[in-house]
């Protein structure tokens, strides 16, 4: 049977260099699962992988989008599963690397089918969003559906706004669209985690911060300024280093918080997975553990 090797894991662990030496032993592409290395311009922010990188095995997914283009997970399910349908026909194991946990659920798994937001109505929650800010909408979201209100992460402006599209849109409230219903797949899912110690992931996380300006993160983001309002720049890194550029927090201030928001996502990652009981843990560094795990899985 065919088969979609996931690798995973928090950023910072190592993947990208796991990917390349999977992609090469199977011969593959790798499908990239990172949501936002996705979007076009920003490849530093995101850790995407360098030219160098690209050359050593065909990646899909990686700057094809640009920064103000609309693109959701159901999207990327749908374009993920056309292009595996391609893929599987040349081989038998496809790799899909990256640490966007919602990304390799839909593809793993389906995602609910949440209606297509009319741009009309798109315009006008962002419009209110501007002009009430996002605790407005929060209320709004807990009078027209406390169900979703009690679950979702209030701070999250893209899941409030979505929320409030689609009750818009349909008017139905946007928890009855969630049923969490499994989708069959005609392959098999083999998932893998890579993980480090606790203070070497963060020792890892800090690092890259320190990278990250060094290969000319600040520069990018003056580049990327007149679309500060896309979602795809409503992320760690960016949203710090544009409070800098507002003269709101000095630098040294801004990395800092950097490094922490980007060890609490990796938290957050971390956890995410272990919700999963088919993933299979690995050290990042131990190659012999990976061989042996993917005997185990007959790949």
């Amino acid at each position: 049977m065919k088969t979609l090797l996931v690798l995973t894991g928090p950023t910072a662990v190592g993947k990208t260099q796991v990917a390349l030496q999977l992609a090469k032993r199977f011969c593959t592409p790798v499908v990239n699962a990172d949501s936002r290395q996705l979007y076009r311009d920003i490849p530093i922010g995101t850790a995407a992988p360098t030219e160098q990188e690209q050359a050593q095995a065909h990646h899909y997914f990686v700057g094809t989008l640009g920064l103000d283009a609309y693109y959701s997970a159901a999207q990327y399910e749908r374009d993920v599963l056309v292009l595996l349908r391609e893929l599987f026909r040349e081989r038998d194991v496809v790799l899909l690397s990256g640490g966007s946990m919602l990304y390799i659920d839909a593809v793993c798994h389906g995602i609910d089918d949440i209606p297509t937001i009319e741009a009309e109505v798109r315009q006008e929650l962002h419009d209110r969003l501007e002009r009430e800010g996002l605790e407005a909408l929060a209320e709004e979201l807990r009078m027209l559906d406390a169900d979703y209100y009690a679950a979702v992460d209030r701070r999250n402006r893209q899941r409030v706004v979505h929320a409030l599209e689609v009750i818009y849109q349909t008017g139905r409230p946007f928890s009855s669209f969630r049923r969490r219903d499994v989708h069959e797949r005609p392959f098999r899912v083999v998932k893998l985690a890579l993980m480090r110690e606790r203070s070497e992931l963060f020792e890892r996380i800090n690092r890259r911060v320190d990278t990250m300006m060094a290969q000319g993160l600040w520069d990018e983001l003056l580049r990327v300024a007149p679309h500060r309002g896309a979602n795809a720049l409503n992320t760690v890194g960016y949203k710090e280093l544009f409070r800098v550029l507002d003269g709101e927090w000095e630098l040294p201030f801004a990395l800092d918080r950097i490094r922490k928001n980007t060890r609490v996502y990796a938290k957050k990652q971390m956890t995410w997975y272990r919700r999963d009981p088919h993933v299979r843990w690995l050290q990042a560094d131990d190659k012999e553990a990976l061989d042996k795990t993917l005997r185990e899985a007959e790949l």
